[in-house]
């Protein structure tokens, strides 16, 4: 956790990994890896409770820091009130996500954000205020946010939201499946949504704060990975309880596993519930310490968020003028 600012600025000049990862092709579902799986919840609360005090960053560092978080945003509307309008200053923001003077003041180049991420009615529009850039439009998908519309229905929304230009798709498990430990059934579900997404990257959803135990998110996150999965995030951002440290752990904690069996890298999107800057810093440094350097970057990192973003560009200013600013001269969209 000691880069320096200079150091950083070249790693968040691309949004492009410089080596791009075989995508998980996905392996046979393992009923007996999955029924081994344990999950020992007091020992990942206490280690998840420890991580907001093991690492602090200061001044440069923490610049240099927040400026790879913002680059590894996934920017996100996802209302009922959404309009064309709201989604194009969206696109804007996610094109210079922090002003131009501070970006100068801290010697950093121009920076993105990950993805824009938006309902399906929206992909064209941000497609097109995206255009010209390489950032991606990411679609919540298979009825967002409940998944409980039919089937047949799920999947065709991802084939109609790949045909419209999203890159990624954010779709959401069957909770059923995993709290009634029907593991097959979620391994066909997952197989079928990331064949109706082709070439276009598939985050699955697992809402863990319905899913009841830690186990149950361990057991869930490893059968999506067998079943293709590019990425696992942990939220719609619409239940009661979103992304957590102790549920983060433990989903860190079956991508490691399932690299060591399989070779295959898979990605992590903490999602709801993350909107202070100095969060940001707690599960970069997670990620750093679990899994490696290799996952601070946009393609097996991501922040579901979009309230984060303008705390980040506050505490940027703080460090470049001494002084905090308003939160409404840092507008989203």
């Amino acid at each position: 956790m000691t880069d320096t600012l200079h150091h950083t600025a070249t790693t968040t000049a691309s949004q492009l990994p410089q080596v791009q990862l075989p995508r998980n092709a996905g392996t046979e579902l393992d009923l007996d890896w999955v029924a081994s799986v344990q999950a020992n919840t007091s020992a990942i609360e206490r280690r998840a409770a420890t991580l907001p005090g093991r690492r602090s960053v200061k001044k440069t560092h923490q610049a240099a820091w927040l400026a790879k978080a913002v680059t590894l945003i996934d920017l996100t509307t996802l209302s009922g009130d959404d309009t064309a309008g709201r989604v194009k200053r969206l696109c804007a923001k996610a094109r210079q996500p922090v002003r131009a003077d501070l970006l100068d003041a801290l010697g950093l180049p121009p920076i993105t954000t990950g993805a824009v991420c938006v309902y399906h009615d929206m992909i064209e529009t941000a497609v097109e205020a995206l255009e010209g850039t390489n950032i991606p439009v990411a679609a919540v998908s298979t009825g967002f946010p409940a998944g409980l519309s039919p089937f047949e229905l799920r999947v065709k929304e991802i084939e109609m939201s790949v045909a419209a230009g999203a890159k990624e798709i954010d779709i959401v498990i069957s909770r059923r499946h995993a709290l009634t430990g029907n593991w097959q059934a979620l391994y066909n579900e997952m197989r079928a949504f990331r064949a109706a997404c082709g070439e276009a990257h598939v985050k699955a959803i697992l809402a863990t704060g319905e899913l009841g135990t830690l186990r149950n998110v361990a057991k869930a996150s490893l059968v999506c990975m067998m079943a293709g999965a590019d990425f696992i995030k942990t939220s719609t951002g619409k239940e009661s309880v979103n992304a957590t440290l102790p549920v983060s752990l433990t989903m860190i904690r079956a991508i490691r596993a399932f690299e060591a069996r399989t070779g295959f890298k898979v990605g992590y999107k903490p999602a709801g519930g993350i909107s202070k800057a100095k969060d940001s810093l707690v599960y970069l440094s997670l990620m750093k310490e679990e899994l490696g350097n290799r996952w601070l970057q946009p393609d097996l990192f991501r922040f579901g968020a979009s309230s984060l973003l303008g705390d980040i560009e506050r505490q940027l200013e703080h460090h470049v003028t001494g002084a905090y600013s308003a939160g409404h001269r840092h507008p989203i969209g």
